[in-house]
């Protein structure tokens, strides 16, 4: 997400001649999506409502949301910086892409109410939201959806759908289940800085038990490449294996990080069990207290970016984060890892701003 965020700026190939603009022609209704062979009128009229094609179909959600990352649908296209000028330019696409976007939203049980992104509950809200807490693997379509606004002109509509989620995970209390993807995803596919703050207190005055509100993650354990473990606070599923192994000596240290890792997957997946795959619940009691006045970004990040990567990005060992892998990807190819955001960019409160 940090890179998404800047536009993708280190080692990220663009292929600006070589694109098909299949993307594009898509949304102009020229060619259907693949695998299935459905054009976006269809899509569009016929989809529409019909809740259990949107739910259990897997390969639409990348053509309606396209990014510049490459998904699980291997027939679906990446984005190129030269398609996203083409898609800006041609009103078709672009009024296709908010009639998809309010598809979704309905989806969902919310509703579009005006051009500048403001949203609201749908006549629907009880039965989809009950829906929504429960089918996880839909947080990961609301990722994509985020970051394909952005990337498509639309980047003011984020933090009023964000805002939103917030309020009723946190306030209204309806949708529970989701508040963890909405602090550590969906808040941080947001550019602004200034925004991300801004929903972070949001976030922070309404969550509860208060104490438990965390604005950073665990430090990093030790890097993938091989290098030396470094101690860490106990990870909260398995503490007790974690503070023995610490002082074991370091050929010991494989074997403790794999126990831990073990261990939390135990834990991942039995919060996934009630709902859909892929998605985690949160489990706010369980994070180490010591990093409470740390910014909370465990997820900002990209699925494929490896460790040794993102540590070029941190210049001091005291800013890493802890780098934990999803135990499942989403079914549009992003998988929810926790990786350091820029240091410079760092989301922590500050008194000076809003």
């Amino acid at each position: 997400l940090y890179k998404y965020r800047h536009q993708y700026p280190q080692n990220f190939k663009d292929i600006r001649y070589q694109n098909d603009l299949s993307n594009l022609r898509f949304y102009k209704n020229k060619i259907p999506f693949k695998p299935d062979g459905v054009y976006i009128e269809e899509v569009l009229n016929k989809w529409k409502g019909d809740y259990e094609k949107l739910e259990h179909n897997h390969t639409y959600i990348q053509w309606l949301f396209p990014l510049r990352e490459q998904g699980l649908n291997f027939y679906a296209k990446e984005l190129t910086t030269y398609e996203i000028e083409e898609f800006k330019k041609t009103k078709e696409a672009i009024k296709r892409f908010l009639l998809a976007y309010k598809m979704m939203l309905e989806f969902f049980g919310i509703k579009l109410v005006d051009k500048t992104g403001n949203v609201a509950r749908a006549v629907n809200w009880q039965e989809r939201f009950q829906h929504l807490n429960e089918s996880q693997h839909n947080y990961l379509r609301i990722t994509r959806i985020l970051k394909s606004l952005g990337e498509l002109g639309y980047e003011s509509f984020k933090s009023p759908l964000v805002k939103f989620i917030l309020h009723e995970a946190l306030v209204e209390n309806t949708i529970p289940n989701i508040k963890q993807s909405a602090l550590e995803y969906f808040v941080y596919t947001i550019r602004d800085r200034r925004e991300r703050r801004k929903l972070l207190r949001f976030a922070q005055k309404h969550y509860t038990p208060s104490e438990n509100f965390i604005w950073g993650p665990p430090r990093k354990e030790q890097s993938e490449g091989g290098g030396k473990a470094q101690k860490m606070p106990a990870p909260p599923t398995s503490g007790h294996i974690s503070q023995t192994s610490m002082h074991k000596k370091s050929k010991d240290s494989k074997n403790s990080s794999s126990a831990v890792h073990l261990n939390g997957k135990t834990a991942e997946e039995k919060k996934v069990a009630p709902g859909g795959p892929g998605e985690e619940k949160d489990r706010p009691s369980a994070e180490p207290s010591g990093e409470a006045t740390k910014p909370r970004n465990t997820e900002d990040s990209n699925g494929e970016n490896s460790n040794s990567e993102l540590e070029k990005t941190v210049p001091s060992p005291t800013e890493q984060k802890e780098s934990t892998a999803s135990p499942e990807k989403e079914e549009d190819g992003d998988s929810h890892s926790k990786d350091p955001e820029d240091p410079g960019t760092a989301d922590a409160p500050d008194d000076g701003q809003s």
